[in-house]
């Protein structure tokens, strides 16, 4: 039987007992769901809206030739699109945008007209730098019949057609605005120097805590959140990169193969966060995955997102539970909503790259609420970023905001307008695209070209943090032989010792928990 929890007793929304996000990798809304075609119910009015989508012709152009947005887009990227904060800058304010940010400055003037200009000439070491076929990132799925999971669910519940990513810059920043509503001033991918600054703290840190501390200490949840990393499978990209918080130990996260059997106990926990499985992150290819990066199959990402919402629909969570699906930033693919302003955080600036003010928003993502609560086919219109996820548990739990970001993000608890559970949700999602008759093509030796290549920038570094700390936490924690776990991560030169470091961690965490 299903644990009440008890919540702040002056909230409408009492008998959402349970929050699941899943947060997928680098997609922008247009390519996900631009052709969609999706029409609803406003949230705001009620009157019948449409969402903004691809209802004309949009395009960009480099060198005199024009790319326009089209459809269909292929399963996966020949080439990985950039994403650093400078390639954002690229593709939105465009030729304006090769020019330096100015501390702590205004962004330039935003057109969204540089995503083909930065697929070619991306200034990020490892990304970009296409040599043809320049107009692959103004390509947009034709979502009912190439991603036929996403558009379901869209239709079914509410899709938010203005969710931003919380800054326009790449995945880890973003994604701890999730986690803090900030990123402590990080405005780009990590660097060996934040590395060692996260050593320090056992974890990377914020000024205010984390949206986990805070409901650690919320009265009346005896069981506040839970963690799950990816599938088991390839093993070095299953540990997830919340694990890179202070706070967050390897006795904190959870396989999610064990997902479906543990949510069919009693399963109590208010607030869990689902990452999927990054694929081979050594090699940068991220491919056998689930987390739909450009460079692997979107269609095992698709497969992920139906196994999440089938599991929880077919528990007894169901009626007192809300999913939340979308995307930590666009991953270099084009959009063309140009991002609105919105309001700094006001914490620490700690880790910052490029002295970025963060009263900019990134680049539009999908995003859809999933709840019987929920009526069905409502589009909201309303402005969101990654910080009104955070904003969305406090407003359940009456905690206060971590930073001046959440306190004014929109939360979701207004589309939860139901009185009694819907009973016509489905039960069974649509099957992934079929894999069969157009499969993506396999990594099949994935070192052979660049083990001996050096690690510059990107993600890896970060993954590297958070793995020597999971070996830690794996070891006990802290002390003298911790802190050489972390300089021999830290002295990882290439992508083949990494390659051997990561997997001799990956048997060790499988020995413990086989």
């Amino acid at each position: 039987m299903n644990k009440t929890i008890a919540l702040n007793s002056a909230n409408p929304n009492a008998v959402i007992k349970h929050v699941f996000v899943l947060m997928l990798e680098n997609r922008s809304f247009d390519h996900m769901l631009g052709f969609s075609s999706i029409t609803g119910t406003d949230a705001e009015d009620g009157r019948l809206t449409a969402i903004e989508g691809l209802d004309r012709i949009y395009s960009n152009s480099y060198e005199n030739i024009s790319y326009p947005v089209v459809k269909p887009a292929a399963w996966s990227m020949p080439v990985g699109p950039g994403h650093e904060f400078v390639d954002v800058l690229y593709q939105l304010s465009g030729e304006q945008g090769k020019n330096a940010y100015g501390a702590h400055g205004a962004y330039p003037p935003i057109n969204n007209s540089g995503f083909v200009l930065d697929y070619v000439i991306s200034p990020s070491s490892g990304e970009g730098k296409a040599l043809s076929n320049f107009g692959e990132v103004m390509k947009c799925y034709d979502t009912a019949t190439q991603l036929p999971v996403l558009y379901t669910l869209a239709k079914e519940f509410a899709v938010c057609d203005h969710w931003f990513s919380s800054l326009p810059g790449p995945t880890w920043p973003n994604r701890f605005f999730v986690h803090g509503a900030s990123s402590n001033g990080l405005d780009d991918s990590p660097t060996t120097e934040h590395m060692a600054l996260w050593e320090g703290l056992y974890g990377f840190r914020y000024e205010n805590g984390s949206i986990f501390d805070a409901l650690s200490v919320k009265a009346g949840l005896d069981h506040p959140w839970r963690i799950y990393g990816g599938k088991s499978y390839p093993l070095s990209g299953s540990i997830p990169c919340v694990a890179a918080l202070h706070n967050i130990d390897v006795d904190h996260w959870h396989s999610f193969d064990n997902f479906a059997e543990d949510i069919q106990e009693d399963y109590p926990y208010f607030y869990t966060f689902i990452e999927p499985n990054y694929g081979h992150i050594t090699n940068n290819s991220y491919q056998e995955g689930q987390s739909q990066h450009p460079l692997d199959d979107v269609r095992n990402g698709e497969a992920l997102i139906k196994e999440v919402y089938e599991t929880i629909r077919k528990s007894s969570l169901w009626e007192n539970s809300v999913l939340i699906i979308t995307y930590d930033e666009h991953g270099g693919f084009y959009d063309h909503v140009i991002p609105p302003t919105t309001v700094a955080p006001d914490d620490s600036t700690e880790y910052s790259v490029n002295n970025f003010n963060f009263e900019q928003l990134g680049v539009r993502v999908p995003a859809i609420v999933i709840s019987p609560y929920i009526s069905k086919n409502v589009v909201d219109h309303r402005v969101y970023d990654h910080s009104s996820i955070p904003a969305t548990l406090e407003a359940l739990t009456g905690l206060a905001a971590l930073t001046n970001r959440d306190a004014n993000a929109n939360n979701l608890t207004s589309l939860f307008s139901l009185a009694e559970p819907r009973l016509d949700t489905p039960v069974d999602l649509p099957s992934p695209a079929d894999a069969s008759s157009s499969p993506v093509a396999k990594v099949t030796d994935p070192l052979v070209t660049i083990a001996d290549k050096p690690i510059n920038g990107g993600n890896l570094p970060a993954f590297l943090f958070t793995i020597a700390k999971t070996e830690s936490d794996l070891a006990g924690g802290h002390g003298d032989h911790s802190a050489l776990m972390f300089a021999n991560s830290r002295s990882i030169q290439t992508h083949g010792a990494a390659h051997t470091y990561v997997n001799g961690v990956m048997q060790e965490l499988q020995s413990r928990y086989k």
